[in-house]
């Protein structure tokens, strides 16, 4: 036990040494200590169908979605399937503007527009590949067809102002 005491000139303060708890001090000084056993990570609650090596039913029902979508784009000619992805654009802008003014609007368009869009143009670029059109040329006609597009209003659009003109007709007449 040590004690502590300070001197002056005039005065002596002496302090009593600190009262021992029964409180053990911990015996962590700087250095982390492992335990030597692995951790193992929590067994999942309930088994999927996915989880015993099985796909889920609707993963099945997607892929199937997905197939019957392919056929239909692959019956498909390659001047449709240009005109289908430049109106698929357009309905993507016009989602963005949407977004941007807050109306409201399916977010899970977004994703399905752009994977129907990724769809055909790799069916586009397989066909590419069929006819022997290497990479650099896919690029170029790609560009070249890229600035041939004329701009025109998406058909969501198009709907859109043939609605407005039949109910504008409606209240005139």
């Amino acid at each position: 036990m040590l004690s502590l005491s300070i001197a002056s000139p005039t005065t002596a303060v002496t302090f009593p040494p600190k009262p021992t708890s029964r409180i053990p001090k911990p015996s962590f000084h700087g250095v982390q200590i492992r335990h030597l056993w692995p951790v193992r990570a929590p067994l999942p609650l309930q088994t999927t169908a996915a989880s015993r090596g099985r796909p889920s039913s609707s993963s099945v029902v997607m892929m199937a979605k997905r197939d019957q979508e392919l056929e239909e784009i692959r019956a498909k000619t390659t001047e449709e399937i240009n005109e289908e992805v430049v109106d698929l654009k357009g309905e993507l802008f016009m989602l963005r503007l949407q977004k941007s003014v807050r109306n409201e609007f399916k977010s899970s368009e977004f994703r399905r527009m752009r994977k129907r869009v990724a769809r055909m143009l790799t069916v586009k670029r397989e066909r590419e590949l069929e006819e022997g059109i290497n990479k650099r040329l896919s690029r170029k006609l790609d560009r070249q067809w890229k600035k041939s597009i004329v701009v025109r209003p998406p058909p969501s659009l198009k709907k859109l102002q043939e609605e407005e003109a039949a109910a504008e007709a409606e209240k005139s007449a």
